[in-house]
């Protein structure tokens, strides 16, 4: 019988003395899947990957990556050599070429795909001669999915792929990580990047201090926690900021972000509000709907906002 799951994990945990690094958390990813496991540093999405990798050891709980127990020695053996690992702090030969280092990470299995088709995957072939040394960050990051692709895995584990990157690197690694999920791959992504969750995760497990908050496909979780949609009113000055309020003061509880008006946006009220505003020929300058993010749910389940540390992003 074929598997339904790449992964299944009952009751894990991993203490380091007092620490309790990963605290009986339990999930299941489908086979073919993007599973996201979002969260910031130190909430234990990292050390839930390496317990899968065989890494390390795991405090207690079971755990099963493609029907095989990583308790059992001849199991972890037969894992490592079918999935694929990008972590987080990647690095290969740094006087190789992008060709020569994938030549290289090839010889290491008794299957790999061909070079070049990996180079097409993610979209070097403008690179083949350039050494690592001298690609941008995000150039290295997709030449480190292409080695963990080397072995043609069914299970890629990709830890925190684009932090450092700017924004367009970050993009255009998305559009690599989409392309593994039509080759029929699963994906296992750790990040602290609540886009990068919402763009590309079919499920998301938000972890926090070690306990998983919640999962749930990101439609799912801004449901249930995201709160409701908002209208946003744009205006350039306070006279008419002020005009707005008193106008909208019945709609509910108002809020002032950068000088924007905020109200809940019940059904039917954009249309309300945008007819109450021209009938007192109020000039906003814009106005617009907004769905609520991960960014929401991760606040209203925690209590804290993700904070990004945006100084390691790359010029």
């Amino acid at each position: 019988m074929k598997e339904e799951y790449a992964i299944v994990i009952k009751n894990l945990v991993k203490k380091y003395d007092d620490l309790i690094a990963v605290n009986d958390i339990s999930f299941k990813i489908k086979i073919g899947e993007i599973f996201a496991f979002l969260g910031p540093n130190g909430a234990g999405k990292t050390t839930t990957v390496e317990i899968l990798e065989g890494i390390r050891k795991k405090t207690s709980g079971q755990a099963f990556v493609l029907g095989l127990n990583i308790d059992k020695r001849k199991d972890l053996e037969k894992i490592k050599k079918i999935i694929g690992t990008l972590p987080q702090e990647f690095n290969t030969h740094e006087n190789l070429t992008v060709k020569e280092n994938l030549r290289f990470w090839s010889r290491m299995y008794a299957y790999s795909l061909p070079v070049d088709d990996l180079i097409a995957l993610v979209k070097l072939e403008e690179k083949t001669k350039a050494k690592f040394k001298n690609l941008s960050g995000g150039l290295k990051k997709r030449l480190g999915i292409a080695i963990s692709l080397v072995n043609d895995p069914e299970l890629v584990f990709l830890d925190e792929p684009t932090t450092g990157l700017d924004p367009r690197a970050r993009r255009e690694t998305w559009e690599v990580i989409e392309g593994l999920k039509s080759q029929g791959k699963t994906v296992f992504l750790t990040t602290h990047y609540m886009e990068e969750a919402q763009v590309l995760a079919d499920t998301v497990a938000i972890i926090h201090k070690g306990k998983i908050m919640d999962i749930g496909s990101p439609t799912q979780l801004i449901d249930r926690h995201g709160g409701e949609n908002r209208i946003v009113v744009r205006c350039n000055d306070q006279e008419t900021r002020d005009k707005i309020h008193d106008l909208l003061f019945n709609f509910g509880p108002l809020e002032n972000e950068d000088g924007d008006i905020v109200i809940s946006s019940k059904k039917g009220a954009l249309s309300k509000v945008v007819d109450l505003l021209d009938e007192n020929e109020v000039a906003y300058s814009d106005i617009i709907t907004q769905r609520p993010t991960l960014e929401d749910v991760f606040l209203s389940l925690t209590g804290e906002i993700l904070i990004i540390d945006e100084k390691s992003v790359e010029d």
